[in-house]
């Protein structure tokens, strides 16, 4: 595909400085570009590039200094959404799936809409009710009375287990696992673990994403519930009976144990661990690899294990980092005092 700058630049609303009829083929990140490239700018981190990219064009901030006059300048307030419109816009490729494959098996209790692609091996059970154009790829499972919406997404090899609701517009990845049992298991008197029925489901809201593996257990009774509108990375588990609010972000090798409630708006960052029975607040931030074990209502960034407000956090990091000198400093005090002493006594 050839696109010219100036119908990229009319498409994000962009003011060109340079060539308006250079033809673009690729969009590249600024490492790797090449000629008839188009790439972006938005971190001063990625500026060390700027000297030595191939692109032929780039998108910036206005305030960026135009120091090469071999390449075209896109100046747009916010560059990395105007990328991401770019790609959607001329450069992605929609995946394809059509019709209904031979060996797939749909329960003649199931309804299907219309213009629903269903991939090879795929079994839908009864009282499943999957929206129009939804896509089910290869391999995938679903169980009696799941409810998928309008134009989801569900990749190979995903497992939806019964009676759990799918919203408009989701993406689940592949391998992941909706409603699998909650972790619930209860000692008796001999110290042998019992299963705790769990006879809940998992509600996913619309425009939710679900990276692939990842494990979303459904409730031992109600529902774990994902809002609208969240993002979830990829080998994420959360657990049994757990609320995730609407637009929030969490990354890769989270642990959510069960019962646990998280606001609006938050993001939890890469190997962040939350205990069972905790709430965070709206607009709450953890950064990664920080363990939560009590409530957060207030909103702000965290850090550390058990996670505390980010300054608290960096004054104890400071304090650990400085603890051998703070050691020896001890060591000659208490030598200094043992001596002041010896010298008293002498006195006496």
């Amino acid at each position: 595909m050839e696109i010219t700058l100036k119908q990229i630049s009319q498409h994000i609303g962009g003011k060109i400085t340079g060539d308006e009829t250079l033809k673009i083929v690729n969009v590249s990140r600024i490492e790797e570009a090449q000629k008839n490239d188009l790439t972006f700018l938005y971190l001063p981190y990625y500026e060390t590039y700027f000297p030595k990219t191939k692109a032929s064009a780039i998108l910036v901030k206005p305030d960026f200094k135009k120091t090469r006059d071999d390449i075209t300048y896109i100046e747009i307030d916010k560059p990395e959404d105007a990328f991401a419109e770019v790609i959607i816009k001329f450069f992605s490729s929609e995946i394809l799936l059509d019709g209904i494959a031979e060996s797939a098996f749909i329960h003649s209790d199931a309804i299907i809409g219309k213009n629903v692609a269903i991939g090879k091996n795929v079994v839908v059970s009864a009282g499943c009710k999957i929206g129009n154009n939804v896509k089910l790829f290869h391999n995938t499972v679903l169980l009696e009375n799941v409810e998928i919406g309008n134009e989801s997404i569900v990749y190979q090899n995903v497992n939806i287990r019964e009676d759990c609701k799918i919203g408009k517009r989701v993406i689940i990845h592949s391998g992941s696992v909706i409603g699998s049992d909650g972790f619930g298991f209860n000692p008796d008197a001999k110290g042998m673990y019992r299963k705790v029925p769990q006879i809940g489901n998992v509600i996913l809201g619309d425009d939710v994403e679900i990276g692939a593996n990842t494990c979303i257990d459904r409730a031992a009774l109600g529902s774990t519930i994902i809002h609208r509108g969240t993002k979830i990375d990829n080998l994420v588990q959360i657990g049994h009976n757990c609320e995730i609010g609407e637009d929030t972000v969490i990354s890769g090798q989270t642990g959510i144990a069960g019962s646990t409630k998280v606001g609006n708006n938050c993001m939890l960052g890469g190997q962040v661990g939350l205990g069972s029975h905790i709430k965070l607040g709206n607009n709450v931030i953890i950064m990664a690899q920080s363990g939560v074990t009590k409530s957060l209502p207030k909103p702000g960034f965290y850090f550390g294990t058990p996670a505390k407000e980010m300054k608290t956090s960096h004054k104890l990091e400071a304090h650990i980092r400085n603890l051998p000198e703070y050691s020896d400093r001890i060591k000659e005090l208490e030598k200094e005092i043992k001596q002041l002493k010896a010298q008293m006594n002498k006195k006496t």
